[in-house]
């Protein structure tokens, strides 16, 4: 089982100032400063309005949005509260981030056969929505299936307030019609990769003959693995996150400029997205480069003040890789990684580069 709240700081927001309820929120960084969206509620998100966005671009789009600043501790002891209701139907709690986390229920759930346990975990699920609605007045969304990814997929089907099983005998039937932006790990350039090769929905790459490694190199064989709804990772307690990488593994050593942006950009994309949903900024970037004779090296660099966008992200790293002359062979990997990774604090609230977020 996944659960995730909905619009989580706004939808705090508007709980707690009911004047704010139906109109379009926007959490995060004034659209002066240079800074990014931690969340939008719905009416925002109408908009185009987006989590980790700039919240410059937010302003464009949602000009009579209302910008308020994140109360952190306010989140986080809201967040204490709900996995404290959770966890009085489950034990075994994997967080994610202060709104989501996946739930263990095969100890719960009992039947005669597997689709019979999936079966028997809706009431759980109706439950917990009800206990969370009535004591915190907050909706959650949550999705029920036989693995980590096909639960998430379902939590997201139907927001706000939905609750989708997906039938394990059905999966790939339900999987098919969604884009595959859809599946975690195909970021913005994966998913122009994989539309120009024809692959639009996940049916596609479940019919798709051919391998996928040229096309996405090693995360290829798991992309397919994911398509048709096959997902071996166990849920886990978790501490604190540490930090949050992202690498890509070409299938031809290469020094190409655009390859490499292009590989690093998406990377960044991913890690922004991460530091957003976990609230924190990243106060050290590190590169690792790694050549056809599998010598692998790193560089890092520690931040004055923390950062948490894209392009602040991507910037750093491409600084990295020129200035200390890391290209000078082609590489046959290369990653980014976000560590010292802080809690958001009001003075942090904006971007100490000198340079404006890439749209």
């Amino acid at each position: 089982m996944h659960v995730d709240m909905d619009a989580f700081f706004a939808s705090v927001e508007q709980r707690d100032r009911p004047e704010l309820k139906g109109k379009p929120v926007i959490v995060g960084s004034p659209p002066d400063r240079r800074g990014v969206v931690c969340a939008a509620s719905y009416e925002a998100r109408k908009f185009g309005v987006r989590s980790a966005m700039p919240s410059r671009t937010a302003k464009t789009l949602c000009p009579h949005g209302i910008f308020l600043s994140p109360c952190i501790h306010k989140y986080r002891k809201e967040s204490h509260e709900i996995m404290s209701l959770i966890r009085c139907f489950c034990e075994k709690i994997e967080q994610m981030s202060v709104d989501e986390a996946y739930l263990d229920l095969s100890g719960r759930c009992l039947g005669n056969d597997f689709e019979a346990s999936l079966m028997s975990a809706l009431p759980i699920a109706r439950e917990i929505k009800a206990v969370i609605r009535r004591e915190r007045q907050l909706m959650i969304s949550i999705g029920i299936a036989s693995n980590k990814m096909l639960a998430k997929i379902a939590s997201d089907y139907d927001k706000p307030n939905g609750l989708v099983l997906i039938p394990e005998r059905d999966k790939k039937l339900f999987l098919a019609c969604l884009p595959v932006r859809s599946i975690h790990g195909v970021g913005k350039t994966s998913n122009e990769i994989l539309n120009k090769a024809g692959l639009h929905t996940i049916g596609d790459i479940q019919e798709h003959k051919g391998e996928l490694v040229s096309l996405m190199g090693n995360f290829g064989p798991l992309l397919k693995q994911y398509a048709l709804g096959m997902d071996d990772r166990r849920v886990e307690s978790n501490d604190s996150v540490k930090s949050i990488s992202s690498e890509t593994t070409f299938m031809r050593d290469t020094d190409n400029r655009n390859i490499l942006k292009s590989a690093l950009k998406e990377q960044a994309e991913e890690i922004a997205e991460k530091l957003a949903r976990h609230d924190v900024f990243a106060h050290t970037i590190q590169v690792k480069v790694r050549y056809g004779d599998f010598t692998t090296l790193s560089r890092q660099t520690t931040l004055p003040e923390g950062i948490q966008d894209t392009s602040a992200i991507y910037r750093n790293a491409c600084q990295m890789l020129a200035r200390e002359r890391l290209v000078n062979q082609p590489l046959r990997l290369v990653g980014i990684s976000a560590s010292k990774l802080w809690n958001i604090k009001y003075s942090q609230l904006k971007l100490p580069l000198a340079f404006e977020p890439e749209d």
